[in-house]
């Protein structure tokens, strides 16, 4: 596998060597100096480029970065469009290298905003302006606001609902889905509000939480392991259960600590409707 010197080296080098290359940025984990390096990490760049179309239409010039196994370019899929001025290639190559180039027209130039974790590494035309140190300032959690928090609260437990109907019906895919998207979506806001009230707010949780554990007291880790199930009912009603009582602890804690009123009367009313359709026969011709 090629050391972090010799990608580095690829990257300068072809950027030095194409005309059409004029600036380069490298930005994320490999410039967050606040985060361990392993050999997993991605070379995240953008190069401001002119000529963009031609980069595109002739793509030989990937060859000199190595053999791929794989390639994305998700401005061309189809179904998850976007309207943004760049193209990215994302490409793992055969040693388990993996870069992600962005190519962005120098002519729109101004409109290029890098974030806080971002490093210029050439500037042939002195085109961007000084960048401060680079920092994850941009990712931190930000406090709640007393609308935020409501509407977390609101949406976790009316989605609660939809989980425990597709278990009721034996509708695997649609009670799981309900638990990991918008269920599991707002516990993970109110986990990075509370792990943000524990550190004054001066931490980056990752992408999709994956710092949790970092952050988390080790029974409150534990607990929220315990809100995956696997692939079935029972277990999805025992996660779902967990994670509601693990919702409350957070939402509570965060609650008090901002004076946001905690929907307590929700909480309850929910929970008791959980309950009683978990208990409820199949050939029930009322809830109630």
């Amino acid at each position: 596998m090629r050391n972090e010197r010799e990608m580095m080296g690829l990257i300068r080098t072809f950027a030095e060597q194409d005309e059409r290359v004029r600036a380069v940025i490298m930005n994320s984990s490999r410039v967050n100096s606040s985060i361990p390096r392993d050999i997993l990490q991605d070379y995240d760049v953008v190069f401001l480029v002119s000529r963009l179309d031609a980069f595109i239409r002739d793509r030989t010039w990937i060859q000199h970065f190595g053999k791929l196994i794989i390639m994305q370019t998700p401005d061309e899929n189809v179904l998850f469009p976007n309207n943004r001025d760049g193209f990215a290639f994302l490409m793992l190559f055969e040693d388990g290298n993996r870069i992600d180039l962005t190519l962005y027209p120098v002519e729109k130039k101004d409109q290029y905003v890098p974030d806080s974790l971002s490093v210029v590494l050439m500037d042939k035309d002195n085109l961007l302006h000084p960048l401060p140190e680079p920092s994850d300032l941009d990712y931190r959690i930000s406090p709640p606001t007393k609308e935020q928090f409501a509407c977390c609260c609101n949406e976790f437990w009316w989605t609660c609902t939809y989980v425990a109907k597709g278990v009721w019906r034996e509708q695997l895919p649609y009670a799981n889905f309900m638990l990991e998207h918008p269920v599991r979506s707002m516990l993970s806001l109110m986990l990075k509000w509370y792990i943000g009230m524990q550190t004054n707010f001066a931490v980056n949780v990752g992408a999709c939480g994956k710092y949790f554990e970092k952050y988390l007291d080790p029974r409150i880790w534990t607990e929220y392991v315990q809100t995956f199930p696997n692939g079935t009912y029972e277990n999805m009603w025992r996660s779902l259960f967990v994670l509601c009582g693990l919702f409350r602890k957070l939402a509570t804690a965060v609650g008090h600590r901002f004076g946001y009123d905690y929907p307590v009367t929700d909480d309850e009313n929910v929970t008791n409707y959980l309950l009683r359709l978990r208990e409820l026969p199949k050939d029930a011709d009322s809830t109630f």
